[in-house]
């Protein structure tokens, strides 16, 4: 599978661990982000964790969790920056700090989704 591509102004990418898109649609979603936060966002996709790994071995019962990745315009991001917090929603660079580089979660194709230099992504490969 490959990333979804980003629509041209979005690029901040937004992690929102344990949320399922459901029923709705992906336009339900983003119309939602406009009237709950006055953002405007772009769906790009969910994505099932993979289960934790400590001293290569997999952590029972860990994995399995739905994250939904979605975008934010950079028009927005300042706004959005503080409100999203009481959703817990993350910036994906933050998120993959904190998890990804020891016991990958998510699948290594991710990074793509970051606005990083191409030194700091390359430190990951």
């Amino acid at each position: 599978m490959e990333n979804v591509k980003l629509k041209k102004g979005f690029s901040q990418v937004c992690v929102w661990p344990g949320t399922v898109l459901g029923e709705s649609k992906p336009v339900d979603f983003e119309k939602w982000l406009k009237d709950e936060f006055g953002v405007e966002g772009q769906y790009l996709e969910e994505i099932e964790t993979n289960p934790d790994v400590k001293d290569d071995r997999l952590i029972p019962e860990t994995g399995g969790r739905n994250d939904l990745f979605f975008a934010v315009h950079d028009d927005s991001v300042m706004k959005f920056s503080v409100p999203r917090l009481s959703m817990g929603i993350r910036w994906i660079e933050d998120v993959l700090a904190d998890c990804n580089y020891g016991s990958p979660i998510y699948p290594k194709r991710v990074f793509d989704y970051c606005t990083w230099n191409e030194d700091a992504l390359a430190k990951v490969a």
